[in-house]
């Protein structure tokens, strides 16, 4: 593809796998980062805040945003904006789930291939 052109199930961008049975596929610009985190069923991601906002949709399969206090059930077509610092994590249903996260400002931690929710963890 074209340079800055891409494609949800196609290579490139940076790999991390987040948490057991949670991979992000990461690509990274100059104001924003996005990704693309494919979970199995049942995985579920470790509670964590960042400075950076984050609007997370879910584009197949469902799952469960815990977002502060409240745990909300989402399913595909769904999604939801995480204000920076706020705890937040994600567990997926039994058919498991692919969500595509954008955080503003870029997420600078998640520039490196690896493991983890990067330094902001």
């Amino acid at each position: 593809m074209p340079e800055n052109f891409f494609n949800i199930d196609g290579e490139g961008g940076i790999l991390r796998t987040l948490a057991p049975g949670l991979v992000a596929q990461v690509f990274a610009g100059e104001q924003a980062t996005v990704s693309i985190v494919r979970f199995e069923p049942g995985a579920k991601g470790k509670r964590h805040a960042h400075p950076q906002e984050q609007w997370g949709f879910c584009i197949e399969g469902s799952g469960t945003r815990h977002q502060g206090d409240a745990a909300v059930p989402v399913a595909k077509g769904d999604f939801w904006l995480t204000p920076g610092d706020v705890s937040h994590t994600f567990e997926a249903g039994p058919e498991g789930c692919v969500v595509i996260d954008v955080f503003a400002p870029a997420r600078r931690d998640y520039e490196t291939p690896g493991e983890g929710f990067g330094s902001a963890s």
